[in-house]
């Protein structure tokens, strides 16, 4: 593990408007339909992935795949169950990571630029320890890798939810005694670590996706399954056996930027850390009074470590 080194600003494309979501188009890969946003590439861009967290979207990356589209030819999917993308049996690490991996293939764009927030990242390890043909980098936003304190996550008092009968029910019954507009504040008060850096038009798109999570019948399950998911894979990973996220992190052949806020409400702060320690080409970027999403909080520095990387790589390649 060594320090990310930051590009100059100058290396990224100018933002002087904000991007309306990019295009999406519907992908079918292993009998499910799959949205996918084309994010804006130009000549010699390689290809990118983006993948997002649990309760995100496509369009948590719509201002970092902007910044980066000279660099960048990217997609960013919705994950089985989130955004619009069609419902899965089974929410589970390994599920996610194997439709990523059916993804990849279908598309034939690999190896990729693979880019992950929070569940994203976590199942961006996956994907990248077991099919390292397909990825080229990889960048790890604040990952939701193993930690077993509840006290450290905003998720803790959903958790007791997760053992009891019905608990979907439950939330569904939860989310119509709740506004969209009370809900979408308290979603951006958990991932942000400075909510006044939240563009009026991000919110007012925040604000759409929550009020689609009202009418998908199949959110709640979705929602809580990927937890229970996610939070077994943090037992796992203390326990012997290949399925260890840690054990695989360890596996992870591509030059990897990993990146944390200080101020993330939703995984533990000193676990970006432990993951740079654990894959071999890692570089790591902290970011002080930065939260659970830098790639929508702070793009630009989140973008700076990336092509920082990318120059890093080149740098150091034989000529």
């Amino acid at each position: 593990m060594r320090g990310a080194v930051l590009a100059d600003d100058s290396e990224l494309l100018s933002a002087d408007e904000i991007p309306s979501p990019w295009p999406a188009r519907r992908v079918t890969v292993g009998g499910s339909m799959l949205h996918v946003r084309d994010t804006p590439g130009q000549p010699g861009a390689e290809p990118a992935v983006y993948v997002h967290g649990l309760g995100g979207s496509s369009q948590n990356f719509t201002d970092l795949a902007g910044l980066l589209a000279h660099r960048f030819d990217g997609q960013a999917v919705d994950l089985p169950g989130f955004g619009y993308s069609d419902a899965i049996p089974r929410y589970s690490i390994p599920a996610f990571a194997a439709t990523l991996i059916d993804y990849l293939e279908h598309s034939g764009r690999g190896p990729v630029h693979l880019v992950g927030n929070s569940l994203g990242g976590s199942i961006s390890v996956r994907v990248a320890a077991l099919r390292p043909d397909l990825v080229r980098t990889l960048t790890l936003v604040s990952p939701a890798m193993p930690f077993l304190n509840p006290r450290r996550t905003a998720q803790g008092p959903v958790l007791p939810l997760l053992a009891l009968p019905g608990a979907e029910r439950l939330m569904a019954w939860a989310l119509t005694r709740v506004t969209a507009e009370q809900m979408a504040e308290q979603v951006l008060a958990a991932c942000f670590g400075d909510t006044t850096k939240v563009h009026p038009q991000r919110r007012a798109e925040a604000m759409e996706e929550i009020q689609l999570r009202y009418t998908v019948a199949h959110y709640p399950k979705a929602y809580l399954g990927t937890l229970r998911g996610l939070v077994g894979s943090f037992l796992r990973a203390y326990l012997p056996g290949v399925n260890s996220q840690w054990r695989l992190a360890a596996r992870v052949e591509a030059p990897t930027l990993v990146i944390g806020g200080l101020n993330d409400k939703l995984v533990d702060p000193r676990v970006p850390a432990q993951v740079a320690r654990a894959i071999p080409d890692s570089r790591l970027l902290v970011l002080p009074g930065v939260g659970h999403v830098a790639q929508m909080e702070v793009p630009r520095l989140v973008g700076r470590g990336i092509v920082g990387m990318l120059d890093d790589i080149r740098q150091a390649a034989p000529h």
